[in-house]
């Protein structure tokens, strides 16, 4: 009798572990080259095009339904980067109106509460009027001129990376697999790393914009609902609710990030609407752990207080792209731990 053909065993150990070694490498280099966005931009597009897929693949076959979701992907795709620039444009235009009447009626109201609440060492350092503060930001773009001119290339390069990343996530998606004979042992156990962090970031993403979307419609209903009906404004009240949805996306940290921004516009219409917007985000915070618990929680058997912990070990190895990061790898990690038996 012949044995088998070597290729179409399972993946010896150390093949096994040389698989995770090749993947370590790999996700940390994904950091230190600064291609995170590309990442996860193909893990979004793979993801999407996997979860529908099957509702085609019900009247069309396979490959023609992969064809025709990765064409109406790529569509979609284009319009929403094309409504978002115009829409932010738009936005941004409405919410803050004309330039003066931002510095005279909005940050310079700010600065005066920061003065009757400041020690007198710090408020010495604050403008004095709306010139002093629009001198004092020309001369801190003058002086910080080459930064931003290398922020404007990075996030030129940020759109690029973005870009390629979704056109290798549909390509990926759009694959035909090669059938198991055809394929050598190292590959598949490489194969089934790549399955497992595309299930870590479907199991932290989509989790964490439910989350995201619930603290998103509480907020608004608190700034743009409850405060308007008591004649209560807070400034900028649309743009901090985006905020909050943007930061949102990452897990605890983003809803610390949006409390403080929305605790301090609400402290710059009087002290009780900040103390009132205080005490709500409170309410939302326990909110927060409660629904991480319920939601990531049951998705990769994680606390928030996990999380955290990773969140902070990856900033200060990697920087914000750490943080961004840290949620996925972690259930990546404990993914592997899992199939290992470990934990």
């Amino acid at each position: 009798m012949n044995s088998p053909s070597p290729v179409s065993r399972e993946p010896s150990s150390a093949l096994r572990y040389a698989s995770y070694l090749l993947s370590a490498v790999a996700l940390l280099s994904v950091l230190g080259l600064h291609l995170l966005s590309a990442l996860l931009a193909g893990l979004l597009v793979y993801e999407l095009v996997q979860a529908m897929t099957p509702l085609l693949g019900k009247r069309i076959s396979g490959d023609r339904a992969r064809v025709l979701v990765v064409a109406a992907l790529g569509a979609i795709v284009v319009g929403l980067l094309i409504l978002l620039i115009l829409g932010a444009i738009s936005f941004f235009r409405s919410e803050i109106g004309n330039p003066e009447l931002l510095w005279q009626q909005q940050l310079m109201p700010l600065v005066e509460k920061a003065r009757q609440q400041l020690p007198a060492m710090l408020v010495d350092h604050l403008p004095d009027s709306v010139e002093d503060l629009r001198v004092g930001t020309v001369e801190l773009a003058r002086k910080h001129a080459e930064t931003l001119q290398l922020a404007g290339k990075g996030a030129v390069r940020l759109f690029v990376h973005i870009l390629i990343g979704l056109v290798l996530g549909a390509i990926i998606a759009l694959s035909r697999a090669r059938p198991a004979h055809q394929v050598g042992p190292l590959a598949t156990a490489l194969g089934l790393r790549c399955q497992h962090l595309a299930e870590a970031f479907h199991n932290i993403v989509f989790a964490q914009i439910k989350i995201s979307l619930i603290n998103t419609l509480c907020t608004a209903i608190f700034l743009l609902g409850a405060l308007p009906l008591l004649g209560v404004h807070v400034p900028l009240a649309k743009t901090l609710v985006v905020l909050t949805f943007v930061v949102g996306l990452l897990p605890v940290v983003g809803n610390l990030l949006s409390n403080a921004a929305i605790t301090i516009a609400a402290l710059s219409v009087s002290l009780g609407v900040g103390v009132a917007a205080l005490g709500f985000l409170i309410v939302i915070h326990k909110l927060e752990y409660f629904l991480n618990a319920r939601i990531v929680g049951t998705q990769i058997h994680a606390r928030a207080w996990e999380l955290l912990i990773a969140m902070l070990l990856m900033e200060a190895a990697f920087g914000l792209p750490g943080v961004i990061a840290a949620p996925i790898y972690y259930a990546y990690l404990k993914s592997e731990l899992e199939a290992e038996k470990l934990i």
